[in-house]
């Protein structure tokens, strides 16, 4: 995954000794403010909020985006600018709290940016002091004596400014608007403008006064003179390194004779003005200070570092002064520089860190060592505790100890104090025991993360920490988790004085029950002197601290953190307070006290504090005002945030945070919040209504202020998630901003379109800003804005906004030519599926997740396959769909495979979901995502896939034996059945997870049958005591019991009559005796007899029509009389001719308006019940010659067929015209069981009696597809479900097999001619491939779909074929001494020869002449057009070639290489060897015509020139070489030679210099092609026999590239090959099976990948893309001429009198010789 440049790299000293620092538990040696992996770059923007508005919005739009996508993809952090005027109401600006926290921001950004952390615009402003927002009282009341003296009016000071006692010392602070008693005078933003100018020029005036006298010091005076922008620089780059001001960039705007324009309107924006005697001139005070800050400080800081600045000078337009078309001109090229200097100081500054991803155990140490430092800094209410905790720490030289366990209630600071023990205690080591000590401390907060919360993955962290910190090697990591327990104790004994070992383990109750973790048998309970234990838990959960009291008696390890004294929580509440300079009244205590002596729990105490600190003195408190519980003091906490920021805000905001699986990040809270319509509506400034439309950024810094402490940060991987400090906190937020369920589920799909991405890349979200609306908006219960909008569509896009929000892939690709390095996008890893499946989006779960190829290959090359198999269990759970099913049990099949070689993962799927797409429809979305990202990873793409489809099916033990079960019924769920067993119980089963849902019990009678009606109302069961008794299917209880009677001329003789059968309609129940006339009618909804039919014979069977109205009655004697159900009257009755049977069963095909009755030995009568009282019969079909009798009848889904299974046959009936269609006949010792029709009802799906398969046969060949077993023994029956198209069977042994019918038939989409492949021929447009199988039969097989389109039959065993280059005509010959040409495209035999046995048939490359060499006679070449002779070959030439000259025919004989003249048949050219040496293999070079290069047995290569019959060069092989030559292949130029021996190499011969490179192969090479470029080769090899059997792969087909020899594409193949082809022009690669069957696959190198993906598409998914192409094309038979056209004789060819025929088809002109060439050579 991880380039191994990045790999290999040497990490820098300092990222050593942080890892160093984290792995031993050093956490005072980590950097201050945040954990190496807690990175983003946070950049503080400097400036003027009025004169750079416009550099600010197009920064915003343009540039933050593009930077954010730079460092997700490059470097996997976050990028986040922090400019707290965007957004803000221009009346905020001076607000002091406003300015106060963009000082601590600026602050913040400098110490934790990872990369660039600030950046000035200064234009030609200085801007306006600020409103000081508190003033010692000291300096204040100077101040107004200054002003005082000035004779200025002081009274509006003395209104806004009000003292407070409670501040140390006492101070005046500037009272809020609302508090002010002008408050209704400055409700307008125009008075307030005013009255802050006011107070502003007050203490300007005053500081200056003191300034002048000397009463105040220049410092002191600075920050009532400064402005914002002044200060801000200064702060940022007066006191820092040169180093650090390299992350630094101020871009300076200048403008040229700007005075000259000041009196212009619009100008005032970009200028300090006054106005004076009504004259607008500029400020030449803030105008002095702006040029000592621009034009002295800037440059001074310049000097002395590297700090980037950029000055530009902008030139007016003569009217217009600074225009807007000017100003656009200087923010464009802003953009640009700032975008470039942004980049530059990135990937100077930013490391690319792969720690993290690829170390697993590295980033969980890490997030644990986040969290404690954030817990340690919380903790501030030191106790004895604590210093117990220390004692028990130190090593002793005695016995050995036991863990120490600290035990408390809620919120009694176990958290706290465990982490400030885990922060101190390497320090503790030391200091006792002396510097050179090295201590380890190992701690985890059990539930905070996925691996510490079960125990297996716990212990495993534990000991892999542990094992790296003692240099241990493990081997290998224990399976069985007490194996886990045994490796943990050992590796405590690696201890030592010099290394002690220190494991703190917070929240034992968290750990989930998995392997009984909450026995705490794990739990080391005898230490070794050096090794200490400290753990944490709620006293009364799960029984944890009971169950360690049982393991440690001795009660000095118990610490119980109780409530604290209340004097020392007062205490130290007061030197907290004083520590932030503040405190409260003696008044305001006695409440303080009150609140104290209900609670000192130190949650309770700092939420006090919080209370407390924003007192002011003259705050009226009384005893409401501090709550008593911890509960009540953080609801207390919300609401006062909620007054402060906006209820909707923060319930969206909180409710957000909440709900995440693991936290949001700052950013992702921002952008989730700026999707929320209602969150907008209420905090959007009217004016800020444009792209992009996001809330501004002080919001989410203000929420973040007020809550700190409590919504505290964590590390996870490289990004910074703000989470509940405890589960208290995150309780009560749920209770108060989740307990709506419309809004939860409205929050949660919005989270989950957030992590789609479904807003990203520019995509405008509708905003609808109405006041009304929102005003009415209930808090509890949210409304969606967009149903406000429907009146409004027309103008839609006029309210749709950007929104900014990111793209989110799965993995941040850092190379588009390198696809393997990347970072994985584990927030979207973490939150998507979770939101998916809460908001019950279960079409973006399926195809926006499970179906996303990059999902599945970045959980398998992060190692998360089981995670990725529980998501698609979870998806299944949600969606029902039989894909998720299909598609977790491939998954689990390829496990082996795709984890060795993850890159082979969409060869592996599409091989497996290729034959089933079909049959399951929704795998085409992931099968068209591997084609579109699967070629970056594996440049094989299978196109037709023949693999047979490994399938098992669910299943259920119900009994012992069959015998048992007396009945089985699917129901409208898949996965639901009923059964009914002897012993009188019917239980309904979930056959999935094996869970009986319920049952009923009718033990006082042996159950005879059960029938559910069509809407699963009623479950009516038959008993032998003649009752049917009337159930509630749902809720499982009886309606009623009916009894069945007989006439009385009915009855068995001598014995009592049961119940022979029954059948329900909508309403009714219709049942009848044995040797019964009469069919009783119940009523199911009252439970009582209606009425009796009295037919003729005794009953057989009884079918309803669908509609409910009509009961058909089947007899003896074939004779049926139909009956009305509504009133019970006898319509008609009709015999069939066959009367010597009885009526087996009855079909009412409704849509026909025909009734079918079907009697015991399989014969049919047809009638039409139009009329239903006088039914015409329509058609007889006698079936009597067949002895067995029916076992089983089906009507297809259409109607269009009847399938009828006898004992020893199957026969399927056409419905339109009542013929036999097909006839499966059994062997003769065989009987059938049961037979069913696929869905489309193109197969059969059959079970042999005696016999565990089930057998799969395709009706238009006959030929059985697939055989699937069922291991739980023979089956006795199968039963359809017509619902779902499901199979249910049972066996003998008892056990039920749910079988999908859709997946078992999708194996018969696989054509198959039986017989292994022996060789296979591809036409020259790569549209069809020809193969021979050592039968009397060529097949031709359509190249896109995989299908047989085309059967040619010859006389004989067919023996050679050749194509012509267009593929319209084969030349055939067979072992009966024919030879046949045909028309492909007819499949007519147009001529055929006999006469002579043809070893090798050869086609010219202009298609116009066929030779036909033979061993005995003599070899002809003939003209194919005509059948003429051209010239007779006398020589004997074996493995001959046509040179693309088509000038000579060259092949061996013995010692020689012969070259014949095409034209008169005589040996032109030849090459001898010396005697003894033969010639091993020869090959033409297709780019030079007339040279051949051939191997002698003296392992000699030699290049060889036909036309001069000279060697061109000799290479010389080494010894033995050619003692197992397998292959030999050349490359088309003739350069090089691959040369495979049988073995594990692959042996590449430069032809030119005669150097023989190994490149070592997969396994055995069984066969290889090299592609007509010589770029690639392609091979097949056996796996290695010590390798474990990955799911019954056979062998591997690989390609290779040859310019490096690397592996491009591995896929396995999971039959035995037996012929490999590839073809020429799109590099596709055919292969031949032993079972008739072929695979086709294309070559898809990533380096041309955007070429070849078109060919891989367009030839790959005919079968899905096209609904046609389910239904198979008809496969057509053609035979050969029985008659021959022309006879061969010895050296002469006679015609028969109707021929020569004419059969030039070739698409060439007939020509009279093979070549000028060989006219020349006459």
């Amino acid at each position: 995954m991880w380039p191994s440049g990045v790999g290999s790299r040497q990490p820098c000293p300092r990222e050593s000794a942080l890892r160093r620092a984290a792995i031993s538990g050093n956490i005072n040696a980590l950097p201050p403010h945040h954990v190496p992996t807690g990175r983003s770059v946070r950049v503080f923007i400097c400036a003027n909020p009025d004169d750079t508005e416009a550099e600010r919005n197009a920064l915003k739009e343009h540039v933050y985006p593009k930077l954010r996508d730079f460092c997700r993809e490059n470097y996997g952090i976050e990028f986040q600018v922090v400019d707290l005027y965007w957004g803000v109401d221009p009346e905020e600006w001076d607000n002091p709290d406003l300015q106060r926290l963009r000082m601590k921001l600026l602050e913040e950004c400098l110490k934790t940016s990872a990369g660039p952390c600030f950046v000035g615009l200064v234009g030609e402003k200085y801007g306006s002091i600020r409103v000081p927002g508190e003033v010692e009282s000291a300096e204040f009341e100077m101040i107004l004596d200054a002003a005082v003296e000035a004779g200025l009016d002081t009274h509006i000071l003395e209104e806004w400014y009000c003292r407070d006692e409670n501040s140390v010392p006492p101070a005046y602070y500037l009272k809020p608007k609302m508090e002010s008693s002008s408050a209704a005078k400055t409700k307008n933003d125009k008075a307030w403008r005013n009255v802050s100018e006011e107070i502003k020029r007050i203490f300007r005036t005053a500081v200056l006064q003191l300034q002048e006298k000397g009463t105040m010091k220049s410092a002191d005076a600075n920050k009532f003179l400064c402005s914002a922008l002044e200060d801000e620089l200064d702060f940022a780059l007066g006191k820092q390194t040169p180093a650090f001001l390299r992350k630094c960039v101020c871009y300076i705007r200048k403008i040229s004779n700007f005075d000259r324009f000041a009196k212009l309107p619009d100008m005032a924006r970009y200028m300090d003005i006054v106005v004076s005697a009504d004259r607008i001139m500029r400020n030449q005070e803030a105008y002095e200070r702006l040029l000592k800050v621009r034009d002295e400080f800037i440059p001074t800081i310049v000097a002395a570092s590297n700090l980037r600045v950029y000055s530009s000078v902008t030139h007016c337009d003569m009217k217009l002064g600074y225009s807007q078309e000017v100003e656009s001109h200087y923010v464009e090229g802003l953009c640009k520089q700032f975008y470039e200097d942004m980049v530059d100081i990135i990937q100077a500054t930013v490391q690319q860190n792969f720690d993290t991803e690829t170390d697993l155990l590295y980033d969980e140490i890490l997030q644990h060592l986040s969290l404690c430092k954030t817990y340690a800094t919380l903790y501030k209410y030191k106790s004895e505790t604590l210093d117990y905790v220390q004692e028990y720490l130190m090593p002793s030289k005695g016995s050995r100890m036991s863990p120490l366990v600290v035990y408390g209630g809620p919120c009694t600071g176990k958290t706290l104090l465990l982490s400030e023990v885990a922060k101190q205690a390497y320090t503790w080591l030391q200091k006792e025991m002396g510097p050179e000590t090295d201590p380890v401390v190992i701690v985890r907060f059990i539930g905070s993360s996925q691996l510490s919360t079960d125990l297996r993955t716990l212990l495993q962290s534990i000991c892999e920490q542990i094992a790296i910190n003692y240099r241990c090697l493990i081997h290998f990591l224990p399976n069985k988790i007490q194996e886990m327990r045994e490796l943990l104790i050992n590796l405590l004994g690696e201890s030592s004085f010099h290394r002690p070992l220190v494991i703190v383990l917070d929240a034992m109750e968290q750990l989930s029950d998995a392997d009984e973790a909450r026995k705490l048998w794990w739990l080391p309970v005898h230490l070794p002197r050096t090794v200490r234990i400290v753990v944490s838990t709620l006293p009364n959960k799960h029984g944890i601290l009971q169950k360690l009291r049982h393991l440690i008696h001795d009660e000095r390890y118990y610490v119980e953190l109780i409530q604290r004294d209340r004097k020392v929580c007062s205490q130290m509440l007061k030197q907290q307070l004083l520590g932030v300079k503040r405190k409260v009244t003696s008044g305001q205590q006695i409440y303080v006290n009150e609140a104290l002596a209900k609670c000192t729990l130190p949650m309770f105490v700092n939420l006090i504090y919080r209370e407390v600190v924003h007192w002011r003195s003259h705050k009226d408190v009384d005893d409401k005002s501090l709550c008593s519980t911890v509960h009540e003091s953080i609801e207390q906490l919300f609401y006062s945030v909620e007054n402060k920021l906006g209820q909707r805000f923060v319930f969206r905001a909180l409710g957000y945070v909440t709900m995440a699986k693991a936290g949001l990040t700052e950013v992702e809270l921002e952008d989730i919040l700026s999707l929320d319509n209602i969150v907008l509506g209420d905090v959007i400034v009217p004016s800020y209504l444009k792209n992009p439309l996001r809330i501004s950024y002080d919001l989410v810094a203000k929420l973040k202020e007020e809550l700190e402490g409590y919504l505290v940060e964590r590390q996870v991987r490289n990004v910074t998630l703000m989470v509940w400090a405890n589960r208290h906190l995150h309780l009560i937020a749920q209770k108060l901003y989740l307990s709506n369920e419309e809004d939860v589920h409205q929050m949660h799909s919005l989270l989950a379109e957030y992590f789609l991405g479904a807003w990203s890349g520019g995509r405008k979200k509708i905003f609808t800003y109405d006041n009304n609306h929102f005003t009415s908006l209930n808090i509890s219960h949210h409304k969606n804005p967009h149903h406000q909008q429907s009146h409004e569509k027309t103008s839609s896009d006029k309210y749709s906004y950007d929104r900014q929000t990111p793209e989110q892939p799965w993995v941040f690709q850092c190379n588009l030519l390198e696809p393997d390095i990347f970072f994985v996008n584990h927030r979207k890893m973490t939150e998507l599926v979770y939101h998916l499946t809460r908001s019950g989006r279960t079409d973006d779960l399926m195809f926006g997740v499970i179906m996303n190829f990059s999902w599945l290959y970045t959980m398998i090359k992060i190692g998360q396959f089981d995670k990725a198999i529980t998501d698609i269990d979870l998806a299944y759970t949600c969606s029902q769909e039989k894909e998720l099913k299909f598609l977790a049990t491939t998954l689990r099949s390829i496990k082996v495979k795709v984890l060795k070689n993850p890159a082979s993962l969409s060869a592996e799927l599409q091989q497996r979901l290729l034959p089933v797409v079909t049959s399951l429809p929704k795998l085409r979305h992931l099968l068209l995502e591997c084609d579109k990202d699967g070629p970056k990873y594996c440049s094989i793409v299978p196109l037709h896939s023949s693999m047979d489809v490994t399938y098992s099916p669910e299943r259920l033990p119900l009994c012992s034996s069959y015998i048992q079960i007396v009945e089985i019924l699917p129901t409208l769920a898949p996965n639901i059945v009923l059964v009914a067993l002897e012993d009188g119980s019917i239980s309904t089963w979930d056959v999935e997870s094996r869970q009986l849902l319920r049952q009923i019990d009718t033990a006082r009678s042996v159950v005879l049958g059960i029938r559910l009606t069509t809407d699963e109302k009623y479950l009516v069961v038959a008993t032998t005591k003649n009752t049917l008794l009337i159930y509630d299917n749902h809720k499982s209880c009886l309606l009623s019991e009916v009894e069945i009677k007989g006439s009385k001329h009915s009855g068995v003789a001598g014995g009592v009559a049961f119940i022979n059968g029954f059948t329900l309609s909508t309403h009714h129940a219709l049942a009848w005796l044995e040797a019964s006339k009469d069919v009783s009618v119940i009523d199911l909804v009252y439970g009582w007899p209606l009425y009796q039919f009295h037919c003729w014979y005794e009953v057989t069977c009884v079918q309803c029509s669908p509609d409910g109205m009509y009961a058909f009655c089947g007899q003896y004697l074939n004779t049926t009389s139909v009956f009305h159900l509504g009133n019970g009257e006898k319509l008609s009755t009709v015999t069939s001719e066959f009367s010597g049977g009885f009526v087996k069963s009855i079909l009412v095909l409704d849509t026909l308006n025909q009734m079918v009755m079907i009697d015991n030995e399989g014969s049919l009568s047809v009638w039409n019940t139009k009329e239903i009282t006088n039914p015409k019969l329509m058609e007889d079909y006698d079936c009597r010659g067949d002895e067995s009798e029916v076992v089983g009848i089906e009507l297809s889904e259409d109607q269009r067929s009847i399938l009828i299974c006898k004992a020893s046959s199957i026969e399927v009936l056409d419905t339109k015209v009542w013929k036999m269609l097909e006839k499966f006949k059994a062997k003769r010792s065989e009987r059938f069981v049961a037979a069913v029709l696929s869905k489309n009802g193109q197969s059969i799906v059959a079970s042999m009696e005696n016999t565990s398969s089930i057998f799969v046969w395709r009706r238009d060949s006959g030929q059985c597809m697939a055989s699937l077993i069922e291991i739980s023994g023979a089956i006795v029956k199968l039963i359809k479900s017509a619902h779902h198209n499901l199979l249910l069977s049972v066996a003998s042994s008892g056990v039920l097999s749910v079988w999908d019918i859709d997946i078992i038939t999708a194996m018969s989409n696989i054509d198959k001619t039986g017989r292994k492949i022996q060789t296979l021929q591809l036409t020259g447009r790569e549209d069809y491939v020809f193969t021979m199988d050592g039968s009397e039969a060529v097949h031709k097989w359509n190249f896109n779909t995989g299908f047989i389109e085309t059967v040619f039959k010859h006389e004989g065993m067919v023996e050679n074929c050749v194509l012509t280059s267009s593929g319209d005509l084969m030349v055939t010959s067979d072992d009966k001494s024919s030879q046949y040409i045909w028309q492909t495209n007819t499949g007519e035999n147009i001529f055929r020869i006999n006469g002579q046995r043809i070893s090798q048939l050869l086609i010219t490359h202009n298609d116009q002449f066929v030779v036909s060499l033979c061993e005995q006679n003599a070899s002809r070449v003939w003209r194919l057009a005509t059948g003429h002779k051209v010239c007779n070959i006398l020589v004997s030439l074996q493995n001959a070639l046509i040179t693309t000259a088509n000038t000579f025919l060259v092949g061996t004989s013995k010692n020689k290489l012969l070259a014949v003249s095409l034209w008169s048949g005589s040996v032109s050219k030849k090459f001898v060897c010396d005697d003894g040496i033969t010639i091993v293999n020869f090959k033409l070079i297709p780019d030079c015509p007339d040279c051949a290069v051939f191997i002698t047995s003296t392992e000699t290569v030699f290049i060889w020139s036909v036309a001069d019959e000279s060697v061109c060069r000799r290479v010389q092989l080494p010894a033995n070489f050619l003692k197992n030559l397998e292959d030999f292949q050349i490359s088309p130029n003739g350069k090089l030679g691959i040369v495979s021996k049988g073995d594990e190499n692959i042996n590449v011969l430069d032809l030119h210099s005669g150097k023989l490179r190994l490149v070592h192969a997969a396994g055995i090479i069984w066969r290889q092609k090299l592609s007509r470029d010589g770029r690639y080769l392609v091979y097949v090899c056996f796996r290695n026999c010590d390798e474990d059997d990955e799911a019954g792969v056979v062998s591997n087909l690989i390609v290779m590239r040859l310019a490096d020899g690397k592996s491009i594409g591995t896929c396995s193949l999971y039959k035995t090959p037996t012929f490999l082809s590839l073809s020429q022009r799109a590099l596709n690669i055919i292969i031949g099976f032993e079972d008739g069957s072929i695979g086709t696959y294309t070559v898809v190198d990533r380096v041309d990948a955007a070429l070849k993906i078109k060919i891989a598409t367009s030839n790959s998914r005919q079968i899905v893309n096209n609904a046609s192409q389910k239904v198979r094309p008809k496969c057509g038979n053609h035979s050969f001429k029985s008659v021959a056209d022309c006879i061969w004789r010895e050296s002469t060819e006679v015609f028969s009198r109707d021929s020569p025929i004419n059969v030039s088809d070739s698409g060439e002109g007939e020509s009279t010789t093979p070549t000028k060439k060989a006219e020349l050579l006459q």
